[in-house]
């Protein structure tokens, strides 16, 4: 083995358990979607950020471009968290209560 060869857990079991990431979610209602504003790390510019969303690629995806399109701003999804460009806070809590989810708004 190489350099950085060695490790703790095989990779058969962890890629199974990321393959299907939807399969033990609770249900949206019981979710904690936590929806917050911030400028961290983004230059000045303020950004929407949802997270505690456990929904697989394409809901999240889904999801994501309703929220785009009722907002009219741009988004993307990094890392399972959902951020929008721009204060969105209003219509992401909306658009969250609306398909279903316990949104809450984090931070001030």
């Amino acid at each position: 083995m190489g350099k950085g060869g060695w490790q703790e857990f095989s990779r058969p079991e962890s890629s199974e358990r990321a393959s299907s990431p939807g399969a033990g979610a609770p249900a949206r209602s019981q979710q904690r979607v936590r929806v917050q504003r911030t400028k961290a790390g983004k230059r000045g510019k303020t950004v929407t950020v949802i997270t505690g969303l456990e929904l697989s690629d394409s809901e999240a995806s889904g999801l994501l471009k309703r929220l785009k399109t009722s907002a009219g701003s741009g988004g993307t999804l990094k890392q399972g968290q959902i951020e929008l460009q721009g204060d969105q806070l209003a219509i992401a809590l909306e658009t969250l209560s609306q398909d279903g989810f316990r949104p809450k708004q984090a931070g001030g």
